[in-house]
């Protein structure tokens, strides 16, 4: 059971529902990255999802954009994002972290030198957003035979036919888009998200996660009770943007992990 599956389990068990956090990896830089992912577990984070800078996120918004161009510019890396993940892992063995970003930098590591390096610094899971599955003999099933779960991006535009292809291969749990677009686009609604989300639970066991559009702890709260948690990303990295200082960052998670745990 990986450290993904444990903490749902533990949720489930609860009666809980799931928040999970998104941080870009070095941003604004190393240190101050550092500290904001060490505090999140204590400010309600059930998973943490750790962004890998990239200079071609073509499914982000601006503000995510903004955050990984401010980790390249101060020299975050590949290594040095696995090195915070190890770092992280020091003070915490317990709350799962997954990996988010896109194939380029993992291929040019080379596929089984990254995983390796990965599980054992502590990595849990990847979301690789422009592997589609017909490519998961690439990534995905390395992936899965190496130990770390590999999560799968469901959309509105994920019909009845496509969806099966979608969970074939998927673990951990499926994020599921509530927006046609990129992160920080519209807000999400849970009137529009529950449908889908229904239909895609009465086709997994998985947990179904909701992100994309999620800016408030009522926001949080709404999502959270017609899926099984939210996620939010672009609200968070937008804090950190505004160079608040890490205390605030973690104040304003707080309010939205309690929004999502409040249902």
């Amino acid at each position: 059971m990986s450290r993904i599956d444990a903490k749902f389990a533990a949720l489930r068990a609860e009666g809980k529902k799931a928040f999970v956090a998104y941080v870009m990896a070095g941003d604004p830089d190393y240190e101050r990255s550092l500290e904001v992912v060490k505090g999140l577990p204590g400010a309600g984070v059930d998973v943490i999802e750790l962004g890998l800078p990239f200079t071609d996120p073509m499914a982000d918004g601006p503000t995510i954009q903004l955050a990984g161009q401010r980790a390249l510019d101060g020299g975050q890396t590949l290594l040095k994002t696995l090195e915070l993940a190890r770092s992280f892992r020091e003070t915490d063995d317990t709350t799962p972290i997954v990996l988010m970003g896109y194939y380029n930098p993992i291929y040019s590591r080379g596929v089984d030198r990254f995983l390796a390096e990965a599980k054992e610094a502590g990595i849990d899971g990847l979301i690789i957003v422009d592997l589609p599955p017909e490519e998961d003999e690439e990534l995905c099933l390395p992936a899965q035979a190496a130990g770390l779960n590999f999560i799968r991006l469901a959309t509105p535009t994920t019909d009845d036919r496509r969806l099966p292809k979608v969970l074939q291969n998927t673990s951990g749990f499926v994020y599921y888009v509530s927006i046609t677009g990129i992160t920080g686009a519209a807000e999400a609604q849970a009137g529009d998200v529950a449908p889908d989300v229904a239909r895609i639970k009465a086709a997994t066991d998985l947990p179904v996660i909701v992100g994309f559009g999620i800016k408030t702890p009522e926001t949080a709260a709404n999502i959270a009770g017609v899926a099984d948690g939210a996620v939010v990303g672009s609200a968070i990295v937008s804090k950190i943007g505004d160079g608040e200082p890490a205390g605030d960052v973690l104040a304003f998670v707080k309010s939205l992990a309690d929004g999502a745990h409040s249902v």
